[in-house]
């Protein structure tokens, strides 16, 4: 079985293709998936530099889309030849993956893998960043740090669909066009001018009541400056490193309150997976949110997908063809 393996920590240079790897036997309450397509997500890269450690050797990727290659004795729901995609399971740089039937989503045939391995932790991200921490009212205003990646576009555009005034953050010109044609009110290139100072402008000294960042390092302590008063910060990634820490007592003059987010924690339940993913897979069937898909490349490159990645010369989903 081909896949992708980590032997050790480090930088992108320690993934490498091996073909010495068993396909699996799927559990009694497992399903065998051959792969068709894998999401990279940064995540992928904290596994990989040890960020987050797993044991290694291991399998990186947690999202793919493919179809059903065998079912174990208790799974009566899926058989042989069904359309499917997931995200939360270890291994999907790989041709195969044996997961639980639990953690799957049934593919709609109109839906191309590529799609299929795009949506799923992007899109349920977007969805809980903008459900479980506040309740948006038409016109309150949300900051969307990195506006033109893959969440942020998808973030952007479901703020939108609720009434919302979206202000994005990017570093080039490029990306500033991509986060306006996702629907974004104003786009900030940070490379260019101060995010906080420019909110504050926006917003006629008023702040953000939410704001979304998966950059953490950078952009967090500029955060708490373009809160407004009764602002709510959800910090859900690290693309810069991980956030400086902050003495809690400074969230009282404005009464901030800050959030951190994981999507594992919004879908561990099959009920809230299945909620959010119905959610997610609607809306992209009624035409309002719309995947981008900014880079699909072959397996044997997932170095250069991470690089990519890191280098934030990304815009939308890169995604690893496994199956041309």
């Amino acid at each position: 079985m081909k896949a992708i393996v980590v032997t050790k920590y480090g930088d992108a240079g320690v993934l490498k293709v091996s073909e010495r790897e068993q396909r699996p036997a799927p559990a009694e309450d497992q399903v065998l998936v051959k792969i068709h397509a894998a999401g990279v997500n940064f995540i992928d890269i904290y596994h990989r530099n040890g960020y987050y450690q797993l044991p290694v050797p291991f399998i990186p990727g947690l999202e793919a889309s493919g179809v059903v290659e065998e079912v174990g004795g208790k799974v009566t729901e899926y058989r042989k030849g069904d359309r499917v995609a997931y995200t939360g399971q270890i291994g999907s740089y790989s041709e195969y993956v044996a997961i639980s039937a639990a953690r799957l989503i049934p593919l709609p045939d109109k839906l191309s893998f590529t799609d299929g391995a795009a949506f799923p932790l992007q899109g349920m991200t977007a969805h809980y960043l903008l459900h479980e921490f506040r309740t948006i009212k038409p016109g309150d205003v949300l900051l969307v740090h990195a506006a033109a990646g893959g969440v942020g576009q998808l973030a952007v555009q479901w703020a939108k669909h609720l009434g919302a005034v979206v202000i994005g953050t990017v570093s080039t010109e490029e990306k500033a066009r991509v986060a306006a044609d996702a629907g974004a009110d104003h786009v900030i290139l940070y490379t260019k001018k101060d995010f906080v100072a420019e909110i504050l402008r926006l917003t006629g000294g008023k702040g953000a009541a939410l704001i979304l960042d998966g950059v953490g390092k950078s952009t967090f302590k500029g955060d708490l400056e373009a809160a407004a008063p009764h602002g709510h910060v959800v910090i859900f990634g690290a693309a810069s490193g991980p956030a400086d820490p902050i003495v809690p007592n400074s969230l009282m003059p404005k009464s901030i309150t800050v959030s951190g987010g994981s999507l594992v924690n919004f879908i561990a339940a099959r009920e809230d997976l299945v909620r959010r993913s119905t959610e997610v897979l609607g809306a992209i069937a009624q035409g309002w949110l719309r995947l981008r898909v900014g880079h699909v490349l072959p397996l044997a490159e997932a170095e250069k997908a991470h690089r990519l990645l890191q280098e934030r010369q990304t815009m939308g989903k890169t995604v690893l063809s496994v199956i041309s």
